[in-house]
């Protein structure tokens, strides 16, 4: 769902709503007390809690859970994720289950504060009441209280002015939970909650306006889950796409990748790692599967991947005959991901026909080939293989010409790499990003 308003209306909203509308708490059905904290209650919000992947934004790999100082990167400037553990001075142990919801479904705090909207909560709002009590519940009542006060962001005056904010969340959220849809499955409306709703998936994986807005909400909407760049990272298409998307992937194939990290065709890396580790593994069987269905079920667009394996004699042939990228790849990748560019079944991925070597954002190659990815931890045994960082082994134009060989090989229909993207990332991004976060929330 997109929510389309012309300037003179939100001119009009501002007009009209004046200063009350903008520092009006919303309304919740939470007003009165909270439910009786039962174990049961506590054990299904610190489900919830992984379904959200709360641990890795407000989590520091060697800080407390949920004690918050996560530096994100915004086209504004950094945010700080905040401590949320029920510690009364610095964290919400002075919320009450309406004000926790309001937060987490609206974006205001307490004090009337609007929270910037790399809090999920164009997703989050879509939670049902249920899910909300319980989460509380866990929060209030099975999380450590640390006290640890939040960093402050360096977004530069105006633009950390917040109110405006509130206009914003009438023009690009719905202000409705999940609805669903009596013309599909139980189990595709329990994948639809999960996924546009605690699971935030749109956060990442789909395109962002001007106005930071994500350009779709929800299955009715072809812009939502097609992809977008963020952080230094490109999180690809969750749609049917023929090649850049998940068009090849069989339900099966989506099961294993959210069950195990890995399946034929991928393994987790980037922001995805800290994900499976931390949330994904902990999801039921039947949720993982309720979410391969949802996502299996949106269509794509553009032609699938046309495999062109390379013979060693023609790999050797370019390694030979200068052409840029390839002796690099012989003599750094290719023991690895094979010089048909294959990889290792699920445990090296494949380079040819990756979804990162289609399209015209290289990001994610670049950014992993630097910096390396994290280890998989799955039922808490990291694996035995991982990308390692080529940041001190190859200059910029060594890894441009790699990964514009990669993205020309095989089938593959990437766009060319520039020097000067790479040269950004490696200013950018800290090798120390990619260490394995897994948190014991309790």
């Amino acid at each position: 769902m997109k929510k389309r308003f012309s300037f003179a209306g939100i001119a009009l909203i501002i007009l009209a709503g004046g200063g009350w509308f903008v520092t009006r708490l919303p309304s919740s059905p939470f007003d009165g007390a909270a439910p009786q904290a039962t174990p049961d209650l506590i054990a299904r919000g610190e489900y919830v809690a992984r379904q959200a992947d709360c641990v890795a934004c407000h989590s520091l790999e060697d800080g407390a859970p949920f004690a918050g100082g996560l530096e994100m990167g915004t086209p504004l400037g950094s945010i700080f994720a905040t401590n949320i553990t029920p510690d009364p001075q610095t964290g919400i142990g002075t919320y009450t289950l309406a004000d926790f919801d309001r937060a987490l479904r609206h974006g205001v705090t307490p004090d009337r504060r609007r929270l910037y909207p790399a809090m999920p909560y164009p997703s989050y709002e879509k939670m049902s009441d249920d899910d909300i009590s319980a989460l509380y519940a866990f929060f209030m009542n099975d999380v450590t209280p640390v006290q640890q006060a939040a960093a402050q962001s360096d977004i530069p005056w105006p633009l950390n002015i917040r109110w405006p904010l509130a206009l914003w969340n009438v023009v690009f959220t719905t202000g409705q939970t999940y609805q669903t849809d009596p013309d599909q499955s139980e189990q595709w409306n329990r994948g639809a909650y999960l996924v546009e709703g605690a699971g935030h998936c749109g956060s990442c994986h789909t395109p962002r306006g001007m106005a930071m807005n994500e350009q779709g909400l929800d299955s009715s909407d072809p812009d939502f889950l097609s992809g977008a760049l963020l952080d230094g990272w490109f999180a690809p298409s969750l749609r049917g796409d023929g090649a850049a998307g998940i068009g090849r992937w069989s339900e099966d194939d989506l099961f294993a990748f959210l069950s195990q990290g890995r399946n034929d065709h991928a393994v987790v890396f980037g922001s995805m790692t800290e994900a499976f580790n931390n949330s994904l593994q902990f999801m039921t069987d039947d949720d993982l599967r309720a979410i391969s269905v949802y996502l299996k079920s949106l269509p794509g667009q553009g032609p699938g991947w046309q495999a062109q394996p390379a013979t060693v004699t023609s790999l050797v042939e370019a390694a030979q005959s200068g052409l840029p990228g390839a002796e690099t790849y012989m003599a750094n990748c290719a023991a690895c991901h094979g010089r048909d560019g294959l990889g290792q079944n699920e445990w090296i991925p494949a380079l040819a026909g990756a979804t990162s070597s289609q399209g015209t954002e290289p990001a994610s190659q670049i950014n992993v080939t630097l910096n390396g990815s994290g280890r998989v931890v799955a039922d808490g045994m990291p694996d035995s293989y991982r990308m390692p960082p080529y940041r001190d082994r190859l200059n910029d134009t060594q890894i441009a010409e790699v990964l514009q060989f990669v993205r020309s090989s095989w089938g593959n229909t990437g766009t060319p790499v520039d020097t000067d993207a790479v040269a950004d990332l490696r200013m950018r991004t800290d090798p120390a990003s990619v260490a394995p976060i897994v948190l014991q929330m309790r």
